[in-house]
């Protein structure tokens, strides 16, 4: 082991069960995997069940526990299954990383009404119905911690992503209040706001795009997918067990 990856973020999870949207790639199979080797039982959603399975077979080649749950996100019905399925094959549900998103970026004068609401209704939509779903279970037995991952762009806003920021702040906005509601059932709510990760949907805008970016963070580099991830254990493990409401923010300094 690298004396770098030694000195990862450490946390025991064993004994927990955690499900994760948008599991099958990016920051979301990051996530997956390192709750995984945390010792949690993990459920990983998303459309693709083929992409879910690589995720799936990773956990377990490394000693873990989990197991695919195909879902429309936007779905409510879908939604409500997949949380009662977890909890019937599993016991129980512990910790929610809504962390499923598409981008449909455009120009607001030239956006249309579909780019408009298949970004809101995946990026936002599926958090209401997850949370609402999960919060059934950990309001009954006074635990758990719901991990939502929005942006910076829900912060400070980036030309062509008026969609998606505007989903991004929504869930800041969703974070904080059901965050206040639910504080006293022992339930913890938090978001994480990312700033440029090197994943996918990055490496989608090219090398000039990227270097550009590089230079409006003061870290001068793009943050990786682990990195997020270990922001996700800290806030599902007991060390932060008196933060709630917070949004975190992981962008090498960007929005400081």
């Amino acid at each position: 082991m690298s004396e770098t990856k030694s000195r990862r973020i450490q946390v025991d999870l064993s004994g927990q069960t955690a499900l994760v949207t948008g599991a099958s790639r990016g920051i979301g199979k990051s996530i997956a995997l390192a709750l995984g080797r945390a010792g949690a039982k993990v459920a990983c959603v998303a459309r693709s069940e083929s992409k879910l399975a690589e995720t799936v077979a990773e956990i377990q080649a490394a000693g873990g526990t989990a197991a695919v749950y195909p879902c429309d996100v936007t779905d409510s019905a879908s939604a409500q299954k997949v949380v009662e399925s977890v909890v019937a094959e599993w016991g129980q549900l512990d910790i929610l990383v809504n962390n499923a998103g598409i981008t449909r970026d455009t120009l607001i004068p030239r956006m249309s009404d579909e780019e408009w609401d298949d970004v809101i209704t995946t990026n936002l939509r599926s958090v209401f119905l997850f949370t609402r779903s999960a919060i059934q279970e950990m309001m009954r037995k006074r635990s758990g911690r719901i991990i939502s991952i929005s942006s910076v762009s829900g912060i400070m806003g980036n030309p062509g992503q008026s969609n998606y920021s505007a989903s991004k702040a929504g869930i800041i906005g969703f974070t904080q209040t059901v965050a206040r509601e639910i504080a006293g059932r022992k339930v913890t709510v938090n978001a994480i706001c990312p700033g440029f990760i090197a994943t996918e949907m990055t490496d989608a805008l090219g090398p000039i795009v990227q270097e550009e970016a590089k230079k409006r963070i003061p870290a001068k580099r793009l943050g990786t997918a682990e990195e997020v991830a270990d922001a996700v254990l800290f806030l599902a493990s007991d060390s932060a067990a008196y933060v709630t409401g917070q949004i975190l923010v992981v962008d090498g300094g960007m929005t400081a």
